[in-house]
């Protein structure tokens, strides 16, 4: 029996100093796998969302929610004024659009400097539709209205000048284009101009026919503006003034008078010759 017991007692020795083997191994093992899983999670950089562009975009276009994704970006490495969420790119819903001030290719960050503030335009080629163009009109005091234009503005452009073949040689003034919208005054193209600004040249969005028109007007004659109202939708129709027109002077008319023709024969008598009226012929 003692030697059962002693047998039993070694086998169960030997089996616990197995066990407690194994479970050391089990230890050590599940201890390097968590250094190492702290050593990856070391090395991982930490990031954040950043706007950017879905497609290249270029200047002049409006900025859409629909044009813009996020991504993973590292931390440390955002762009200064970059945008980290829609909310901040697209304040109240985008009800007041940005527009891009300079040419982004796909997957670049959005940032401050390269969209417009909410509601504020691009320049001129934010301000131009689709098929329209943008026209230089040389003006001054008195042909810009005293200066109290403003981009937005709609007015009537009236050409004063001299018709081919008149005979009478006056000038002659004509409603060329009506209800024009100014787009920017000199160099300026936003509307918060203090005071009158006596202007050099206007800046109104045309239709190509409208532009060759108004550059042959220019070449030909003088170009005067004429402001219209706020709300005024009136249709101007032909409008032509000379000078006989303003003061109300019919044109002389000439008259030809035709002279009336006489037929005549001669005759002698004696020493005399008489010249006796008969019906003519021809």
């Amino acid at each position: 029996m003692r030697m059962v017991f002693g047998l039993v007692l070694i086998v169960g020795v030997g089996l616990a100093g197995g066990a407690v083997m194994m479970a050391k191994n089990y230890i050590e093992a599940y201890q390097m796998e968590l250094a190492k899983e702290r050593a990856a999670r070391e090395a991982i950089v930490p990031t954040v969302e950043v706007l950017v562009s879905k497609s290249p975009l270029r200047y002049g276009e409006i900025l859409k929610p629909e044009a813009v994704r996020a991504v993973r970006w590292p931390e440390d490495a955002v762009p200064e004024g970059a945008f980290l969420s829609k909310d901040a790119l697209f304040p109240n819903g985008n009800a007041e659009p940005r527009f891009v001030l300079r040419a982004m290719e796909k997957d670049e960050a959005i940032m401050a400097i390269k969209v417009t503030a909410p509601g504020e335009d691009a320049g001129l080629i934010s301000r131009l539709e689709k098929g329209m163009r943008a026209f230089a009109i040389r003006v001054d005091v008195a042909s810009g209205v005293s200066g109290f234009l403003r981009p937005g503005d709609r007015v009537d452009i009236y050409w004063t000048g001299r018709l081919p073949g008149n005979n009478n040689r006056t000038d002659v003034t004509k409603l060329i284009e009506s209800g024009i919208t100014l787009i920017a005054i000199d160099q300026t193209a936003g509307g918060d101009l203090d005071g009158a600004v006596i202007a050099r040249t206007v800046t109104v969005a045309a239709r190509p026919d409208q532009v060759a028109k108004l550059a042959q007007a220019q070449s030909t004659g003088g170009l005067s503006l004429a402001l219209l109202g706020a709300d005024d939708d009136t249709v101007t129709g032909r409008i032509e003034v000379d000078q006989n027109a303003l003061l109300g002077l019919a044109e002389a008319e000439i008259i030809e008078q035709k002279k009336e023709r006489v037929c005549t024969i001669r005759t002698r008598r004696g020493a005399e010759v008489v010249e006796i009226p008969i019906p003519c012929t021809n």
